[in-house]
């Protein structure tokens, strides 16, 4: 589906050249106003397309009027060459200033419009798949797919918070004390299996392709807008550095996404599949409630995150590709999960479609599903803002897909591995797949 931006070419490439960056195709807004607008009422986002609208056509105007007095400056300076006398000089001279000075204003107040334009347009989100349902909360997600059944116990369950800090492998106090609240020490053998998560999934990252990275934990504020993420504000979920124009990242999608920035990459190359491992860092602002407790939302952890960079035509069926790779994942360590199609509400401003993977957590209120993994198909609008291109056969650059999923996001796959594998003794059974790589199968209570 054709999104909005579009990378605009200077003006004129004199010393008073315009910067233009890489915006919206405000041209596919204005001449399909009425459909951006519903896609921005169904997604609940605060933005208007009237008023990119109407900056556009200011822009516009403004646009034609630098071009007019370019032409007559040139004008001027072509019959400036000729035989002149000294008061027709003059009079040429007089005009060349003018015109000259009404240049710069005009271009004063271009730039003042591409900014506020610009600031304007980066609020519309992409536009949804058709077939996404409309909703604005999560519960408004489409259940498409269960796998695995819902362990039955023959005892009462626990939630991973008690038996993390029965088994001595979560220490919540002692986090808070030294870094604050939503911050944790994982310990003792929880300390191996999150190395043995992190092996497992890169193993089978490994096995379809994928090229495997240790990203940075910090990236530019304009990388992070160009990915979608809002890096300013009390409604970021980053953490800023001050004073360096640059953010703790909240995902690799940051770091992979903006690797190939402002290049143009060769189209018998494609799909790349990368995967990359790093913190992530989540402010939470707001998040609360007894779901966000314990190790399901917290302000650090590790993440298995899985980029694609496609041929448009590819990013569909790649799309699910990444969808099966995580339910691979989850169904080799034994977990129930289902799969929803997520709602247009909840969908974030990049994402096209996205699919979520909601694992079985017993200790959840008596038993609930919970987010685990996502991945999301993003068509050209994170290609745009960070412009990334290919290359075509007709000797076009035009630009990529970009896609992203989770692998693991280790704190909550631990969540559903504590809840699920734990036993009516207190100990908890590690999954088959994870002994060899951590060296052992249960956890049991300290004498």
């Amino acid at each position: 589906m054709q999104d909005f931006f579009t990378l605009c070419e200077p003006l004129h490439k004199n010393r008073h050249t315009i910067k233009i960056r890489h915006m919206l195709d405000y041209r596919f807004i204005k001449e399909n106003l009425e459909a951006v607008k519903k896609n921005i009422a169904q997604r609940h986002m605060d933005a208007s397309a009237d008023a990119v609208v109407a900056l556009y056509d200011k822009r516009t105007a403004l646009v034609t009027a630098v071009q007019k007095l370019q032409a007559k400056r040139n004008e001027i300076a072509n019959a400036m060459k000729a035989k002149l006398s000294d008061e027709e000089r003059r009079k040429f001279i007089e005009e060349g200033k003018t015109v000259k000075d009404t240049i710069s204003s005009t271009e004063a107040d271009l730039e003042k419009i591409e900014q506020e334009l610009e600031a304007e347009a980066r609020k519309i989100p992409n536009m949804a798949h058709p077939d996404a349902p409309v909703g604005s909360v999560d519960s408004d997600n489409l259940q498409v797919k269960v796998c695995g059944t819902p362990r039955t116990f023959d005892f009462e369950p626990k939630d991973h918070v008690q038996l993390g800090q029965e088994l001595d492998l979560i220490d919540f106090d002692k986090a808070t004390k030294v870094s604050g609240s939503k911050f944790y020490y994982l310990k003792n053998e929880a300390v191996f299996l999150e190395q043995a998560l992190v092996m497992y999934a890169l193993n089978i990252l490994r096995k379809h392709g994928f090229t495997p990275f240790i990203t940075p934990d910090v990236a530019r504020e304009d990388i992070l807008s160009g990915i979608g993420f809002n890096p300013r504000g009390n409604e970021s979920n980053v953490y800023s550095l001050e004073g360096e124009n640059a953010c703790l990242i909240a995902t690799a999608e940051i770091t992979l996404g903006g690797y190939h920035s402002d290049e143009i990459l060769s189209k018998d190359k494609l799909p790349l599949f990368y995967c990359g491992l790093s913190h992530c860092f989540r402010r939470e602002a707001g998040a609360a409630g007894q779901f966000s407790k314990g190790l399901y939302r917290v302000h650090q952890f590790t993440k298995l995150e899985m980029f694609v960079y496609c041929l448009p035509e590819q990013s569909d069926e790649l799309h699910e590709k990444l969808r099966l790779i995580e339910e691979e994942i989850f169904e080799g360590l034994g977990i129930p999960f289902r799969v929803v199609d997520t709602c247009t509400g909840d969908l974030g401003a990049p994402a096209y479609r996205k699919w979520d993977l909601e694992a079985w957590m017993p200790g959840r209120n008596g038993g609930e599903w919970g987010e685990v993994t996502s991945t999301s198909n993003c068509t050209d609008y994170q290609a745009r803002r960070l412009n990334v291109r290919y290359k075509d056969d007709d000797g076009k650059n035009k630009y990529v897909h970009m896609l992203n999923g989770t692998a693991v996001a280790v704190s909550r796959a631990l969540v559903a591995i504590f809840e699920n594998y734990q036993n009516k003794d207190g100990s908890i059974t590690v999954p088959p797949a994870l002994v060899p790589l951590c060296g052992f199968d249960t956890i049991k209570k300290r004498q």
